[in-house]
């Protein structure tokens, strides 16, 4: 199983180490992080983190992982990655996300009709991709998985592996992570918190949600133009 995960500047790394670690323990897999170089990537919150692999010596994976986090903004805009996403996940068997990582996969044109979750803050913004927003911690369509916020990495990543290789081995990592938990306070999503929490909060964060927006919106024009040019060159053939 060759497992790959975009490594990028100023993601957030649990978004990327989460999964990891579930992946890392799967029988019979090997992970690639995965950069346009193998030079140091400092995540949102100055962790360094290396690249194993660059895109250009990328073998065919199973399965290509994109995580979220504020760099996910600028990822929007780079062709290079999303032509490396576009490339790769051809011959992919499963297509997926961590958290913003979905909205990277919605901008390479990749989530075009299909159910898809990302953190709740912006899980909106998959509509102006062509995705199908759902508001769950999981979600699956077809080959394409994709985890909601930072934390639910984990829980998708299990998903995975229980999909791959069956719930015993899926429970026996969760057991060797002791990944059993149990949150201090409840309301660790919108569901759950406070009404006043949730609105403070969305305050807080508006205007980077806002730049991530615009973000979206650029991106999603682009698909536009991108699919009338394919348009354009079918009827000129």
């Amino acid at each position: 199983m060759q497992i790959g995960l975009v490594l990028f500047p100023k993601l957030t790394q649990l978004d990327l180490t989460g999964p990891a670690e579930v992946f890392y323990r799967m029988p019979g897999a090997t992970v690639h992080l995965l950069w346009k170089t193998t030079e140091p990537v400092t995540s949102d919150r100055g962790l360094s983190i290396l690249p194993t692999m660059r895109f250009d010596d990328c073998p065919a994976l199973d399965l290509i992982c994109v995580p979220g986090g504020p760099g996910q903004i600028d990822l929007m805009s780079d062709e290079e990655t999303l032509g490396f996403l576009r490339r790769i996940a051809a011959g992919c068997q499963l297509v997926t996300s961590v958290c913003t990582g979905s909205l990277v996969l919605g901008a390479a044109g990749l989530l075009d009709g299909y159910r898809a979750t990302s953190h709740w803050s912006s899980i909106d913004q998959l509509a102006l991709l062509g995705a199908i927003p759902v508001a769950e911690r999981v979600v699956k369509d077809r080959n394409r998985i994709t985890g909601a916020g930072v934390t639910s990495g984990i829980d998708f990543a299990l998903t995975v592996v229980a999909d791959l290789l069956g719930e015993d081995i899926a429970r026996e990592i969760q057991l060797q992570m002791e990944y059993d938990p149990k949150p201090p306070f409840d309301g660790g999503s919108p569901r759950s918190a406070s009404a006043a929490l949730v609105e403070a909060t969305r305050q807080k964060i508006a205007p980077f949600i806002d730049r991530r927006r615009l973000a979206t919106e650029q991106a999603a024009a682009r698909l536009r133009e991108r699919a009338e040019g394919s348009a354009d060159h079918v009827i000129g053939t």
